[in-house]
């Protein structure tokens, strides 16, 4: 049986869900051209970034704290991460315009779906990493190192390292 919880029976989490919510609006409200407070405000939201990032605004997350990112992390307009478990993204990841990274699911079952329980499943980006606009990353994905996700690909299964992979679902094309 597949461990599920109910998110509204959580305060705690329900409160850090909020804050959270309240950061991503401000950081995404923000004029452009003030770098030091986006800077400041990601840090803030997101677990542990390295150096040389750069995310466009607008940005969305559940949490931040099960997010972590490496070094010479871009990530174009508009990224949503639902992070109700673990999302960790290696160094020198570029994310396209619109991409969506979903570490959480819910029961396929309608009856368990509507007592609103959820679980989270961790995703993994390694390293060098491109992941083309419009792409989603299903809960419980692998992507290995020095591969390319291509534009509008649904990520349902892990794809290996050093591969150019698209499409719905998403397969790998050729070998890099």
């Amino acid at each position: 049986m597949e461990e599920y919880y109910n998110i509204a029976d959580d305060l705690q989490m329900q409160k850090k869900h909020l804050y959270t919510q309240r950061l991503c609006y401000e950081f995404s409200m923000l004029d452009p051209i003030n770098i030091n407070k986006r800077v400041e405000l990601i840090k803030k939201i997101v677990n542990s970034i390295g150096d040389n990032f750069i995310i466009e605004q607008p940005f969305h997350c559940d949490y931040g704290y099960f997010i972590t990112i490496g070094k010479n992390f871009y990530a174009n307009y508009n990224l949503t991460i639902l992070d109700t478990a673990e999302v960790e993204i290696g160094d020198n990841v570029f994310i396209g315009p619109n991409v969506n990274i979903y570490a959480a699911t819910h029961p396929l079952d309608v009856e368990r779906r509507n007592q609103n329980l959820e679980k989270g499943i961790p995703v993994k980006i390694g390293n060098n990493v491109w992941i083309g606009g419009n792409a989603t990353i299903l809960p419980g994905v692998t992507i290995g190192d020095n591969t390319v996700i291509g534009a509008g690909s649904v990520v349902t299964k892990s794809i290996p390292s050093n591969v150019m992979a698209a499409g719905n679902p998403c397969k790998i094309i050729k070998e890099l």
